[in-house]
Order: structure tokens, then sequence, then C-alpha cells
């Protein structure tokens, strides 16, 4: 086992049509519309810097490396959808994808669904990607893709978990202990990531369906009764949520920048 801190990505091709098999059309939905408040004070979270780049850039980027990915839309806070569309015409960005910038919503759900009304017709496929995941790596976009072009209706990047994780009754009040009901076989278990990827009639019936707040997308697919089914995820696809998060981005930006010239 290497003793790196941050493995690299090894290159790997980016999905490629299989013969015999109709080519369906991918979209990229980025919900960048959250405030970002565990972050800290300050602007929007998916418009923090990452490197001296938005962390919103890096997230577009890695869907549209992806030669799958011919469309992203990018969901903005109403309030900052103009300064949105600056950051996207002031970056260099593949010209073989289109950028679509919608006013959010309330809430992570409203924001995807605003997204999803946003797609033209002709794309059958739709991934769902968090703008807090700034450097998740191509290969893991094109699995995804290629995992919903075989079949399935919705499939998610996942990772098997390290921790023994304990099952607990809540406190009453915040920060009070918690007696442990239950310790779940972790090997059964599996921390899910972003892109999520969707048949895109599937998650648009979703939308329209399941009221309750939920959050991830594949949760909805799930209460439809439908198959959800994982593919490898990444550990450099992590959410920048606190902090230390944002540490722990800039250092594998930084390595990759200096190994790979990104």
């Amino acid at each position: 086992m290497s003793d790196d801190p941050f493995p690299q990505p090894q290159p790997q091709p980016s999905a490629q049509p299989v013969p015999g098999r109709t080519t369906a059309r991918t979209a990229a939905v980025i919900p960048a519309a959250g405030r970002g408040v565990r972050l800290g004070p300050g602007a929007p979270k998916a418009l923090r810097t990452l490197g001296g780049t938005p962390m919103l850039i890096h997230a577009v980027r890695a869907m549209a490396d992806s030669r799958a990915v011919s469309l992203v839309v990018v969901v903005a806070p109403p309030e900052d959808a103009a300064e949105v569309r600056t950051l996207l015409d002031a970056h260099a960005l593949p010209d073989r994808t289109e950028f679509v910038v919608v006013p959010g919503g309330e809430t992570r759900q409203e924001s995807v669904k605003l997204g999803l009304d946003a797609l033209p017709p002709g794309f059958d496929i739709v991934l769902v990607h968090d703008a807090a995941r700034p450097l998740v790596p191509v290969d893991t976009v094109d699995a995804v893709v290629e995992a919903v072009r075989d079949g399935a209706p919705a499939v998610v990047p996942a990772l098997p978990l390290a921790d023994t994780v304990k099952q607990v009754e809540p406190a009453v009040v915040p920060g009070e202990p918690e007696p442990v009901v239950a310790t779940p076989d972790r090997s059964l278990l599996r921390a899910v990531q972003t892109p999520q990827g969707f048949d895109r009639d599937t998650l648009v019936r979703a939308h329209e369906t399941v009221t309750d707040d939920v959050t991830d997308d594949a949760s909805m697919i799930e209460q439809l009764g439908l198959a959800v089914v994982t593919v490898p995820g990444h550990e450099e696809a992590f959410k920048v949520t606190r902090p230390l998060d944002l540490v722990l981005a800039e250092a594998v930006l930084a390595r990759r920048r200096l190994n790979d010239g990104f």
C-alpha cells in the first residue's frame, strides 16, 4: 500500500460509445445556490476560491472534462446569477460543452428541479453534481455515465466506510451524550458522492412525485421503488463543507498542479 496521502487518479479514456449501442446525450446539473454556512461567513460556498479559482469553476470543469457531457446547467443563487455567468465567461472551459445559468430555489431539491426544467429536449441522461465537490476525477464521471447507458435508472459513486458507525438515540439538547442503540455492519454501508447519474425521464418523474425533503436525488428514485446502483467513487471527490475540507482540497489541488500541471 502506498504511503502517499493523496493518491492521484490514473488517466483514463473518457466515455466512448459502445459499438451497437445508441449513444444517449448527457447533461449535468450543478446546484450551486446554497450559502454554505458551515464553511464560515463570506461568499456563497460555490463561489469560494480554491487555488485562486472559484470552486464552482472547478466543479464545472470536472463535468466538462468528460466527453460524454455536452451541456452543463449551473443553478446559481438568484442574486448572484449574473456574477456566475460572468465567471463562466471569464474562465477557459471546453468549447465542445455548452453552459447555461439559471436562478435557484430555496432548497437543493427545488434548485435541481429548476435545473431539470432548463434542459432542452434531446438529453436522455442527467448528472446531478454538487458544486462543493470540485475535484472529482473524470474517470468517476465517465463510470456513472456508462452505468446509466447500460440501463440503470440511477447510479451513484460510493466508497466503503473506513470508520465504525454507531446508530444513536438523538439527544434532546444538542451536545448532550447520546445513547448508542446499534452498530451497523459497515461492510454493508457506503458513503455516497456525486455526480449521481439518472435516466432523465425517471428523474423528472421523481421530482414531480416525491415531496419529502431528501438529501440526494437517488433517494427520490428509491422512493419510486426503482433500483439504484453504485460504482466506485474516489477519495478526491470529497465534499468541501467545513474549513478543514478547504485546506485538504487546496493540498490536493496543489499536488495535482505540481505533478500534472493541472
